[in-house]
């Protein structure tokens, strides 16, 4: 498998989009990567999607350290407006980039490169209601079914998916 023994996390929160959790959930461990579901310090166990679909937590963000993954991706919904909220995630998300490991966010996930302050001079996407809050942090905004800066991978909407999927696959493997 072309990701065996590669570390991810996919962050979830209350409010997520279920693609963009599921679907690279799903691809990424169908590829070999070893993946867990990272939630907020003191949150739920179980999250649910905007639509109620239910998601096990495997750890919280206080649990865990940059130096346990080798990625993370940030799934869109509203979650990231909660998983900016907690400090520990927004600096999983800070100190993956600060190592140049993969940060692939998606749809509305463009909230926590904003809040992790890792956007200023970069291209990215997002979905298009948050593309000021991106602008006004220092990015480079295009509209783009997926964007790879460096280690940055971002892309707007559902989708986008499939192109940001293999996106972070090419990143991993690379």
């Amino acid at each position: 498998m072309s990701l065996s023994g590669k570390r991810v996390a996919v962050l979830a929160a209350e409010d997520y989009q279920v693609l963009e959790v599921w679907y690279p959930l799903l691809r990424l461990t169908e590829e070999g990567a070893q993946v867990k579901v990272v939630g907020v310090k003191g949150g739920a166990k179980t999250v649910k999607s905007k639509d109620g679909y239910p998601c096990d937590v495997d750890v919280s963000a206080d649990q865990v350290s940059a130096d346990g993954f080798d990625a993370v991706v940030i799934p869109g919904g509203w979650a990231p407006d909660f998983l900016r909220r907690c400090q520990h995630t927004v600096k999983l998300v800070k100190d993956l980039s600060a190592a140049g490991k993969v940060v692939a966010a998606i749809c509305h996930g463009g909230w926590m490169l904003v809040s992790a302050d890792i956007v200023r001079g970069k291209q990215a996407t997002c979905f298009y209601a948050i593309k000021d809050d991106l602008i006004h942090a220092g990015a480079n905004y295009v509209d783009e079914e997926v964007v790879v800066d460096g280690h940055l991978i971002t892309s707007r909407k559902p989708t986008d998916l499939p192109a940001f999927c293999q996106a972070i696959i090419k990143a991993l493997q690379g």
